[in-house]
């Protein structure tokens, strides 16, 4: 049986992919401008990664539960935007420039995004080879500025990932909603099954069945007590002194 919903796939989401070279360009920047055992460039490779390998996990948990891959996409969009507070600090408090957003420099990283449309087909490190200027550059100042702007990027795609996500939980429901339509058009097939050409057609035309015991037409009722109560059922139209019935 096919799943009722699909999963995973995340390696060709272009958030995934844009938080892959967040990932990879911040575990190096620490390494190179951060002291290695610092609180600092700790929560920052661990913000980093927790913005990609979140995704991934929302993804994954997309065939089971909407509201597990909701809560992760939103888990990865906030430890990217702590991630973005952190570089922002960190040229702040060097009094290092930070790019405005109109500046000829983050026009150009961001461009890149917006131009290739193959993207998603490239290999990790064709990506990140198209950054490779800024984000392996000399100056610490250039690496931030551009990772700011790609965080910017990855940030925006998420907000459109979690809309996306709560219309499609609004339209359709969530796994156990889905699940129990799935299990209940399941049992009326086999019901239908099981009827005979005669009561098939009663049931479609909505024309009462004949008693099984006494042959007299039925009535629709509604059980009141018992294990069936809230329930429709055919009853014999002569009860008590006929007790047949036959199922809805």
């Amino acid at each position: 049986m096919a799943r009722l919903r699909p999963s995973g796939g995340y390696r060709n989401l272009r958030s995934f992919q844009t938080a892959t070279i967040i990932y990879d360009a911040t575990y190096w920047f620490c390494e190179r401008y951060l002291e290695p055992r610092s609180r600092m460039s700790d929560q920052m490779v661990q913000a980093a990664r927790s913005g990609r390998q979140n995704i991934a996990e929302g993804s994954r948990a997309a065939a089971t539960s909407s509201q597990t891959e909701l809560r992760l996409v939103n888990v990865a969009r906030a430890s990217l935007e702590e991630l973005l507070l952190d570089y922002e600090d960190f040229l702040r408090h060097r009094r290092l420039k930070m790019w405005a957003v109109d500046s000829p420099e983050a026009l150009a990283v961001r461009q890149i995004g917006r131009d290739r449309s193959d993207l998603t087909d490239l290999m990790d490190e064709e990506r990140f080879a198209l950054y490779v200027q800024w984000l392996d550059h000399g100056d610490p100042a250039v690496r931030a500025n551009a990772l700011i702007c790609l965080i910017n990027q990855t940030t925006y795609l998420l907000d459109k990932q979690i809309e996306a996500l709560e219309v499609q939980f609004i339209d359709e429901g969530g796994y156990s909603e889905q699940l129990a339509v799935a299990r209940l058009a399941k049992r009326a097939a086999e019901k239908s099954d099981r009827m005979g050409p005669s009561e098939r057609t009663d049931r479609m035309t909505g024309k009462a069945p004949v008693c099984p015991k006494c042959s007299k037409p039925m009535a629709l009722r509604t059980a009141k007590n018992g294990n069936m109560s809230g329930k429709q059922f055919w009853g014999c139209s002569v009860y008590p002194e006929c007790k047949g019935i036959v199922e809805v």
